[in-house]
């Protein structure tokens, strides 16, 4: 039914969920597990939250608010690129622990969250029917952030079908590129972004430099932009633990995108960052994107009012920012709780034998449990996903709309809770999954 009401681009909110588990979660939210108060509650792990390190964070947050005198800047406006001070302190603690190399903070523009970022960025650099380009499996509600505003659209790139084949990392080739360029032509559309999460949501690879620097050599040659996502770039797995190190063969590093950029210094390459998954501070709202197009920014702070952050978030964060050693240790810390509870789940899997995709960093495994479904269709892995969540209590996210080829596939978020409820959650898949095999017997 119609809602009249509404303009065409309200019909198709309103018909378009944000995600499909959404209204799942939604429901699991009223029946949180809890060991002594409600232990048959449902456990999560379908949102991308890192709350392992929060009490750390409140902590510093706490001290330094209450020790500090509120700046004068803060009750009034600002830069809409985001208030001077913080963007100095941002790109201070970027070039020292993400990116390794000088970022100017006038080439900074930050908006309210990751998602404001990404729909600013594509309203900026593309027309509508314009057409974004993004290796599968991709974050699903890309499709909603760089559409909604801009009008692009999302194509993607299927560059493998089984997980073995990803493996070692990333398998983007530029042959890849040339096919995907080839169907976006032969459909009358423009090929206008590339976009690349690294670490990867969903499966946790990185890109090795090699691999960007061939992307963004490849881009430039066809006056295509290159913008990389590093939201979980602080997000990084220890692969020497001694329950996962056998998964690695290749000794794969993170390299920061800015690098690159530095060194071309192109129109084309933008860098997008956000603190909410890194600080597990999704609600504070903050995202920022780094680029030496002087057009781009200056747009940026023409149409970013609706998007900008409250000074109040900006000044505690830039606080926090400048506690160099606290956020030393923070970031090291953060990435040893990564690890401890990502090789919970990892230990699990391996003694079900369920393939997944060795993870170097984000918060995310991307498993594999095709082998499960009644038939090789969207609607039995949209069931298997429901008859997982209803009968052990235990939420993931369906391969739907991750835009890959194979069917049975799930991420499943890992520090979104404790490391205890983690490990109830990883017995009650173990037990669904065993249940399953034994009635297939």
């Amino acid at each position: 039914m119609g809602t009249p009401s509404l303009s065409n681009r309200g019909e198709l909110a309103f018909s378009t969920p944000l995600r499909v588990d959404y209204d799942a979660h939604s429901e699991a939210l009223g029946n949180l597990y809890h060991p002594q108060d409600n232990p048959q509650g449902v456990i999560p792990l379908n949102v991308a939250e890192n709350t392992l390190s929060w009490s750390d964070l409140r902590h510093r947050i706490s001290r330094l608010t209450a020790e500090a005198q509120i700046p004068d800047w803060v009750p009034g406006y600002t830069s809409m690129l985001g208030a001077p001070d913080f963007r100095a302190a941002a790109a201070s603690f970027l070039e020292k622990h993400l990116t390794t190399c000088t970022l100017d903070p006038d080439q900074l523009g930050v908006s309210a969250g990751a998602t404001s970022v990404i729909e600013m960025t594509s309203f900026i650099l593309a027309d509508s029917g314009d057409v974004a380009v993004i290796p599968a499996p991709c974050y699903p509600v890309y499709k909603q952030d760089i559409g909604n505003m801009s009008g692009m659209e999302r194509y993607d790139l299927i560059t493998h079908h089984e997980l073995s084949e990803i493996r070692g990392g990333p398998s983007l080739s530029i042959a890849d590129l040339e096919r995907a360029q080839t169907e976006i032509k032969r459909a009358g559309k423009r090929f206008r972004m590339l976009i690349l999460t690294n670490p990867d949501n969903p499966t946790g690879g990185i890109y090795s430099h090699q691999q960007l620097l061939k992307c963004t050599n490849w881009c430039i040659d066809h006056g295509i932009h290159l913008v990389v996502n590093e939201i979980y770039g602080l997000s990084l797995i220890n692969t020497k633990h001694s329950v996962i190190r056998e998964d690695y063969t290749e000794d794969t590093v993170f390299c920061s995108f800015a690098n690159i950029m530095q060194a071309k210094q192109s129109d084309l390459l933008h860098l997008w960052y956000a603190f909410s998954k890194d600080l597990g501070i999704s609600g504070l709202r903050v995202g920022l994107v780094y680029s030496q197009n002087e057009a781009f920014i200056r747009a940026y702070g023409n149409v970013n009012l609706s998007h900008t952050v409250s000074n109040y978030t900006q000044w505690v964060l830039q606080l926090l920012m400048s506690d160099t050693d606290f956020m030393s240790s923070y970031v090291a810390n953060n990435c040893e709780r990564l690890t401890e509870s990502y090789a919970v789940v990892i230990r699990h899997l391996k003694e079900l034998r369920i393939p997944y995709v060795p993870a170097r960093g984000s918060l995310f495994t991307w498993l594999d449990l095709s082998e499960l479904l009644v038939e090789d269709t969207s609607a039995a892995e949209h069931d298997l996903w429901l008859d997982l969540y209803r009968s052990a209590g235990v939420l993931l996210t369906p391969g739907e709309g991750f835009g890959h080829s194979k069917k049975g596939l799930f991420r499943l978020v890992y520090p979104c809770v404790s490391k205890h409820d983690l490990g109830t959650a990883m017995d009650r898949l173990s037990g669904f999954v065993l249940k399953k095999r034994q009635d297939e017997s």
